[in-house]
């Protein structure tokens, strides 16, 4: 069996964090990953570019930042053409939900609230529903201390146990902004189980999950269904052909 290739969907670069988009490709290639996904703040200065280099792919996303639920599907439309990766900074329960009910969204980021996780068995299946990867964000069990790692560890475990039940795809992130924040396959998927994930599901959290949303993404819009594909230019004035 091939190794896996692990992706890191959710990283950051200068003018969004301290470190240059070469600085954080470098790092991660060295730490073992196959390709990550620029994902700065859609109110930083700029979005970075993708490329593919010599079995190291970098792609282009953004983390949409919105304070108005009814607005997000409208900063969805415009984002979805110009990135791979789109994903939705959360943290609000109105956010969390317009961004679960939106297919056009691929990660839900930082669902957490005040109150809570941040999600329950509704929006659960709602993400479920539409294929909206769920990430957890190891940086906060790397940096937080006391009583808020113990939170967050708490929110984790109730976030994966809606995940198992709703079969809501997840993600594991460093959400790094510089590169000595960026940790290695091997010790993120240690970090899981702090908050019961299963090596079999870190596995997969950093391999197939990810892999599917890039494979999803790159389809595109001429994708209908498993062996249905739009086709460009068809000269017999077919919509469709069985693949």
């Amino acid at each position: 069996m091939a190794d896996p290739v692990f992706y890191d969907l959710c990283v950051h670069c200068a003018p969004d964090g301290k470190s240059t988009q070469e600085e954080m490709v470098a790092m991660a290639r060295h730490l073992g990953f196959g390709g990550i996904a620029l994902t700065n703040h859609s109110n930083s200065d700029s979005l970075p570019k993708g490329s593919s280099d010599k079995g190291f792919e970098v792609l282009r996303g953004v983390e949409l930042v919105s304070s108005n639920p009814s607005k997000l599907h409208g900063i969805v439309g415009k984002y979805r053409k110009k990135v791979e990766i789109l994903a939705v900074h959360g943290g609000d329960e109105g956010i969390n939900r317009a961004a679960v009910e939106n297919p056009n969204v691929d990660i839900l980021l930082h669902p957490g609230t005040p109150k809570g996780c941040g999600l329950n068995h509704v929006l659960a299946k709602s993400a479920s529903d539409n294929n909206v990867a769920i990430a957890f964000d190891m940086a906060s069990l790397i940096m937080l201390r006391g009583g808020r790692r113990v939170h967050s560890l708490s929110h984790f475990r109730e976030i994966l146990a809606l995940a198992r039940k709703y079969d809501v795809p997840f993600l594991l992130t460093n959400n790094a902004s510089f590169s000595y924040g960026l940790r290695a396959p091997r010790e993120m998927m240690a970090l899981a189980t702090l908050f019961g994930m299963e090596r079999g599901e870190a596995l997969m959290a950093l391999s197939e999950t990810p892999a599917e949303i890039i494979r999803r993404v790159r389809r595109g819009n001429n994708f209908i269904c498993e062996g249905v594909e739009i086709l460009e230019d068809d000269p017999s004035g077919m919509k469709g052909e069985d693949k």
